[in-house]
């Protein structure tokens, strides 16, 4: 969510294979009359919005057959839970998957001073705020009604061909599979022709593809059920806190649920400490959360950028697998589906109607360059935002004070709801130029010193 607050400072980011009816390499074509009943197989390894939008648009193409697995089909993943606005439509979310239309939002600097941020949203305009388990069924559901078959099992190796880039062998999944009433896996295993990647920043199918590590950062929430007179503050309000007590290089938050609020916190460069810097939010919050009960404690890795491999033969990554989340905002849900949603809209296309398999040069043109052109400036920008403003103190309340401009405010929210670049407009932009000098130059007069640490450990593991 903090893309909405963050761009707005730069406005201005088991069926047979054909195989064996080919000679040729892989983008020959596999069709004959004998071989008409048989299909390629598509195996999307995880089941959250990465991998549900790509699932989806495989199983309208009834020439191929598509899996989906999952390990755990009501799985709760770890997560802020923001979706902007554009999500809805595109995706055809019901408002059932919504639990809250935040439409106000809170900035509190290292100083605990607020600026409220949303008088230039319109009355149909929010950001949207689910829960996984909610969202995440509903998608996964729509892709098995279009004919993906589901399995309830834990992709643990892959078997990759040694010569998968040249021609049609095929990948083997060796997965567990968890039968209801049954909480030991079934050991199984299954041949298929095509592999997304969409299990998450600790990916199996990354592993098998050799698809080179990433930095994370380490995001950390408790689920706080809170009085009904308290959770009255936050029925359209979220807030987010800078300041190196809740975190050296990221924010802290509290965000509102269906009948709780979600409060955490994330670093990259100080992993050890997040119980600390916790601990640190929920003090910032204060009496808004007083006595309210933790139901939920959860962690999980969030990438920092694109990992150096996204496809190999035929095995592409999307979500968080492939690095789709943005620097300084943490924002990952919508960059998840939109990418499954593009791969496998490319590769349904260069299959031409389950005749013919792509090869890793066509996946590459027609999924990953279409992506990088579209989402690439805002994941760079973001970056730069990050390095500037969440550096120390001073950054951090000069970053504060600037998100009081309405401009600010209107060009931040139009990006973040829309994904499209808004602004442009000299004048403004250049008066802004002149306030972020001036307001970076009274926030390192004003602010506290940051707390110094060290962990040389833990800085060894970083790229």
């Amino acid at each position: 969510m903090k893309l909405a607050i963050a761009s707005l400072i730069v406005s201005s980011a088991a069926a047979f294979t054909p195989s064996s009816f080919i000679n040729g390499g892989v983008a020959h074509s596999a069709a004959s009359s004998s071989a008409l009943d048989m299909k390629y197989k598509v195996a999307v390894v995880g089941g959250g919005p990465s991998g549900a939008c790509a699932a989806e648009i495989f199983a309208q193409e009834k020439n191929i057959d598509t899996v989906i697995f999952e390990r755990k089909m009501d799985n709760a993943k770890p997560c802020g839970g923001a979706i902007p606005l554009c999500m809805i439509g595109e995706f055809d979310l019901p408002e059932t998957t919504v639990d809250r239309k935040v439409r106000k939002m809170k900035l509190i600097s290292p100083t605990n001073v607020e600026v409220d941020i949303g008088d230039t949203l319109q009355p149909n305009e929010y950001i949207g705020m689910c829960r996984r388990e909610i969202m995440d069924k509903f998608l996964r559901d729509r892709a098995i009604s279009y004919g993906a078959e589901p399995i309830q099992g834990l992709v643990t190796r892959i078997d990759v061909p040694e010569n998968h880039k040249e021609n049609n062998d095929q990948y083997t999944l060796h997965y567990q599979e968890y039968l209801a009433g049954n909480s030991a896996g079934v050991p199984k295993d299954m041949k298929v022709d095509l592999i997304i990647g969409a299990d998450g920043a600790n990916s199996r199918v990354a592993k098998a593809m050799d698809a080179g590590q990433y930095n994370f950062a380490i995001a950390f929430q408790e689920r706080i059920k809170i009085s009904e007179e308290k959770m009255k503050f936050y029925e359209e309000m979220a807030e987010m806190y800078v300041g190196d007590d809740v975190s050296p290089d990221f924010y802290g938050w509290v965000f509102p649920k269906y009948d709780h609020v979600g409060v955490g916190t994330g670093t990259v460069v100080n992993r050890p400490a997040i119980k600390q810097y916790q601990k640190a939010i929920r003090d910032r919050a204060g009496d808004k959360i007083a006595g309210g009960k933790i139901i939920k404690v959860e962690a999980h890795p969030i990438p920092e950028h694109y990992r150096p491999r996204r496809v190999q033969g035929r095995m592409a990554l999307v979500g968080d697998a492939a690095g789709y989340v943005t620097k300084c905002s943490g924002e990952g849900i919508y960059f998840a589906a939109k990418s499954g949603r593009m791969a496998a809209e490319a590769i349904v296309k260069l299959m031409d109607g389950g005749k013919r398999l792509p090869n890793q040069a066509e996946i590459e043109k027609a999924y990953l360059a279409p992506y990088d052109k579209l989402y690439g400036p805002t994941y760079t920008v973001l970056d730069i935002l990050q390095k500037v403003f969440y550096s120390n103190n001073g950054a951090r309340e000069a970053f504060v004070e600037l998100c009081n401009s309405k401009y600010v405010q209107q060009v931040t929210f139009d990006s973040y709801l829309y994904k499209r670049v808004q602004g442009n407009n000299p004048l403004d932009d250049l008066k802004l130029l002149g306030d972020t000098i001036g307001c970076l130059i009274k926030g390192y007069s004003i602010a506290k010193p940051d707390q110094k640490f060290s962990n040389p450990v833990e800085s060894a593991k970083r790229l």
